[in-house]
This record gives structure tokens, C-alpha cells and sequence, in this order.
């Protein structure tokens, strides 16, 4: 009689413990090749022309509290 094992693709640990979370980006790591390097360029300013904010994104933002109140 064989024994065989199976191998869930979830963490080991559903408590999501960083030694968990390491130990599983470190057995996917091999398998995500990183891509090429490159320097960002800086932007000109002329180029930036503000963020605009819908008006229901600015009003949630009002009613937050300051960090630290």
C-alpha cells in the first residue's frame, strides 16, 4: 500500500503568520522571473496637471478623521 501525499496550493497556516507568507513567496519566487530593469525618468511639470477626485471620493475623504485624532 502506498501513501500519498497531497499538496494544497493554500498556506499552510490560515492565520496568514509572515513566516507563512514568506515561506510561500519563496516557493513561488523560481517560478515569477523578474523583468527588466530600467530607470523611471523624471516628469516634467509642465506635464502634471492635478488629480481629479469624483465628487463621492471627495466626500468620503471629508468625513475621515485626521490620523492621530
Amino acid at each position: 500500500m502506498t501513501t500519498s501525499q497531497v499538496h494544497s496550493p493554500a498556506p499552510a497556516d490560515p492565520d496568514g503568520e509572515l513566516a507563512a507568507l514568506r515561506g510561500d513567496c519563496a516557493r513561488m519566487a523560481p517560478r515569477w522571473p523578474a523583468g527588466e530593469r530600467f530607470a523611471a525618468l523624471p516628469v516634467p511639470p509642465s506635464l502634471i496637471h492635478g488629480v481629479t477626485v469624483p465628487p463621492g471620493s471627495a466626500r468620503l475623504l471629508e468625513a475621515m478623521s485626521e490620523y492621530g485624532d
